[in-house]
Order: structure tokens, then sequence, then C-alpha cells
């Protein structure tokens, strides 16, 4: 069977997707077959892979990584959060449960021999198999029914390094404390560790480093410093929120502005990243109305949860500043669930079992919840350009007969609506959407014609390898990926008086 390697991380998002990411292409370079393999995901950051399964997008950046097709086995089991303590429960890539935090442990034990056998079949597959883990692998009260960490790595028998992000603080004794904290057949696994997000002379860490290799018995593999820029598809909307810069300066007179509404189940925030990218074009999220004041565009992005994040657009102000914006000729665009909130009705005895609600109106079109999931990856033309996207919904959007088509929703005035996620990643249908938003704007913006997303997505995975390889022990790593973990780690307390 072939190499494979889980990196943990003491905390969500440590950065254990872009590590497992940089290792993927550090790999690849060397001509290595990989995959990268995330056992459970919590994430409503999703893609629709070439043979219609849903998965994890981290996983879909991760198999670009490797430079492979990305398949449901890379992420068998996927838990999209929708209310406060309830999830969809996504199994190879089709959604079969909905489940509460405790209705989900149950489910687990079955769960997990899947995530085994999908594992199983990429290792045969694969030279090497590179896992994350989910979250911390030390979090005790889940432990017993664990199948994306410790339960993974206990089963499949796989070397383990814990990824800490210094950029928190705190790192020496999270990694110390989350391998202490482990049981023994745990910690024999957990052979080295990682710093990540570091930003200073790395001499000044290094008599911590040579501490904490005393005291744990495990060597650090390497300071991987800070690296601003990246907008890499993870699922952690953690970051989420904070303002971008300009990739360049624009290429014409004025900028354009764009305000991300930051839903509270906010879903595919991706889908702005290639907006980010182009030349000019400042990329900001926002709470409030008075956050949308100056946007030139103002986008609805996806959402897990359709009428509650309307309800909040309503209590917030916010959706009575996009309507009037709107009336004022303004520009709109909604993405999936965003689409949605722009109907007249939305009808959904599915998702919230909330009825017929009103929507905010600004498009000619009704929704209503289909119990089934739409995955597709459709194809289409808009602008005069060719559109390629996916689709991850249960909504159905009905537009009226003689409405101005937009792929395959509306536009109405300043306000278009699609819920096809990805859309804007393709070049030329981008520079002329943005085109147009500047025309209403009164804007003189000039869309960059040279700006290829796709191209920009591989420089910034290239980054990822060269974190690996310039700032990691890789031979280390590829002992570890080879011959597992070494027989003569330390048992550290408390976690050493563990039952075995």
């Amino acid at each position: 069977m072939s190499g494979a390697l889980l990196v943990a991380g003491t905390t969500s998002d440590a950065g254990k997707s872009v590590v497992t990411a940089g290792i993927c292409r550090w790999l690849a370079r060397q001509g290595v077959s990989v995959a990268p393999f995330k056992a459970q995901n919590m994430s409503n950051n999703s893609m629709v892979t070439a043979d219609g399964a849903e998965i994890g997008r981290a996983q879909v950046m991760q198999a670009a990584a490797a430079r492979v097709a990305p398949e449901a086995a890379m992420n068998p089991v996927l838990l999209k959060p929708g209310g406060e303590n309830s999830s969809q429960v996504v199994l190879l890539g089709r959604p079969v449960a909905e489940v509460t935090a405790l209705s989900y442990r149950p489910m687990k034990a079955a769960l997990l021999e899947q995530v085994l056998a999908s594992l199983a079949d990429l290792r045969a597959r694969f030279d090497v198999v590179v896992c994350e883990g989910a979250g911390s692998p030390t979090e005790i009260n889940l432990r017993a029914d664990d199948i994306a960490n410790m339960g993974l790595a206990t089963a499949a028998g796989l070397p383990v390094v814990v990824v800490g992000d210094i950029d928190r603080g705190g790192v020496f004794p999270a990694l110390y404390g989350t391998v202490a904290l482990m049981p023994p057949a745990d910690q024999r696994l957990v052979a080295a560790f990682l710093v990540n997000k570091f930003r200073g002379d790395v001499r000044l860490l290094r008599p911590g480093l040579e501490q904490l290799a005393a005291l744990a018995g495990r060597p650090t593999l390497g300071v991987l410093p800070w690296l601003g820029g990246l907008e890499v598809d993870v699922e952690d909307s953690l970051g989420v929120g904070t303002d971008r810069d300009l990739a360049a300066p624009p290429r014409g007179e004025d900028v354009l502005r764009v305000a991300v509404v930051r839903l509270p189940r906010l879903s595919n925030f991706t889908d702005v990243d290639a907006l980010a990218a182009e030349p000019g074009v400042l990329v900001r999220w926002a709470t409030r109305p008075e956050e949308l004041a100056d946007a030139d565009l103002v986008v609805l992005p996806g959402t897990r949860a359709t009428v509650a994040d309307l309800t909040w657009l309503r209590s917030t102000g916010l959706a009575g500043a996009v309507s009037r914006r709107a009336a004022a000729g303004a520009a709109v665009l909604g993405i999936c669930g965003g689409h949605q909130m722009l109907a007249r009705t939305i009808t959904d005895e599915v998702e919230s079992g909330a009825g017929t609600v009103e929507g905010l109106g600004l498009l000619p079109a009704d929704v209503r919840f289909a119990r089934e999931k739409t995955l597709a990856r459709p194809v289409g033309t808009a602008f005069g350009q060719p559109v390629r996207g996916y689709e991850i919904h249960h909504g159905v959007v009905t537009v009226d007969d003689g409405a101005e088509p937009f792929l395959d929703g509306a536009r109405s005035g300043s306000v278009w609506g699609t819920t096809w996620h990805g859309a804007l990643e393709n070049d030329g249908f981008r520079r002329a959407f943005l085109a147009e938003v500047a025309r209403i704007a009164g804007r003189r913006f000039v869309a960059a014609p040279d700006t290829d997303f796709a191209a920009v997505r591989e420089a910034r995975l290239d980054r990822l390898g060269d974190l690996i390889a310039e700032h990691a022990d890789t031979a280390a790593l590829w002992r570890l990926i080879e011959d597992g973990p070494p027989a003569d780690l330390p048992l550290l307390p408390p976690g050493a008086g563990l039952p075995r």
C-alpha cells in the first residue's frame, strides 16, 4: 500500500488545508502521484466534481495542487451546517441525512467504514495520500467516535504531523498539549510538528523549538513564514470579513468597489475571489447598511439557510439598503441563495419549513425548495462570452416568461441573479460583466485584458509548494510518508497514564 501522512492542527484555521496543499504540490513536482484526503469536512464551501459529486472546496484546491482531478473519495463525508444545531450529511458526494450534533454520533461507526474504504481506494491508486485532519486532534470529548483525526490515524496507521498557528500566540503549549492529552495509542503516531504563519526572524524562535523537542521528544520540521495574498479555497470562513487589498493598480482612471454581504450562514464565499484578483477591483465584506453606500456593485452570495439569512438581512437593515440601491439603478448580483432572496416569493418546506415568505422582489421570479438537491456543472453564455459554473441548491428558481435571461436566472435593470457558482472565474465573462457594472456606475474603470484567474490560482498553489520546499525538512517528511512514525517516540503525561 502507498505511503500516507495525516496533517493535523492545534486549532481550526491553523493552516492544515494550505500545508496539505503545499505538501501535495511539493510531491507532484517530484513526479509523485499524490492525492489529498479529508475524511470528514464541516464546511459550506463546496464544489461539484465532474461526475456530479459534492465535496469540500479545500479538497478541490488540494487536488489542483496535486495536479489530479477531484473526486468524492477525497472527501467522503461533508457536513454542511444549516441551523444553530443542524447539518446536512453528504456521503460520497450525495446528501443522505439532516442531523444534530447528538443524532450524528450514532452514524459515525458506519461512516468510519466508508472513510477507511475511500482512503484504501486512494492508496491503491496513488503513490502518496496526504490526509488533512479536522479541527484539533485532541478534542477529548469527541475522541471515542472520531473519524477525522486520531480515530482515522489509528485505524489506518498514519504518521501525524501537527501544525501550530504561531500568529495566534501560545504555539508551544498548544503543540505540547495537543500530544500530552492524547492516549498512548494516539501519541505513538504523532511524529513531528510544523510551526505556521511566523512573522519575524526565525533565530528568535530556535531556543523554544529546541526546548519543545527536548520536552516532547518530537522535532519541528519547519517554520513556515506568513504568506499574505493567498486567498486559496479553504473550508473555514474564519478569515472572511476582512477587506482585501487591490491585486494591482487599476488599468483605467477609477477603481470599482464591490461590497459582499457577509451572511451569517455564508456558503461558497470563494465565488468573489476572481473579482478580488482583478486589478482595480476592491472587494470588501459588509454587515451594516452604511457599508453599501459607496459600492459600485453589491453581491448577495450563497447561503446554506436562505430564509433565515433573509430574515437577518431584514433585521439589520441591509435588505432595505439593497432594495433602495436597486431602485436607484445601482448594480446588484445575487448568487444561488442570494439569487433566491431577490425573487418575489420563496416557498420552503424543506430547508427552513417556513412555508411561503416574501423575497426582496427585485427579480421577476419565484422560488420553491425541492427535496432533491441539484448538483450540476452547467455551461452557457452571457454577455456573448462562454461560461462554466456549478450548481448546489435545493431552491428551484422559476423566472417569468419574457424576462431578460442571465445564465440560468434573470436580469432586471441593474439587478442580476443566477444559481451558478464559479461563473466569475470565467475571464471573458468576468471582464464583460465588470464593464457593464462600470457603465452603470459611471466609473472610468477598464477591466484588465490579461487577467487569467486559473493562472492566478496556479501561482498561489506554486507558492504553497515553495513554502514546503524552502522552509520544511522535506527529507524528514518523506521518511515519515514512507516509513511511518519512529518506534521510540516518548509518551507524555498526563495522557501517558490513560488506558492504552
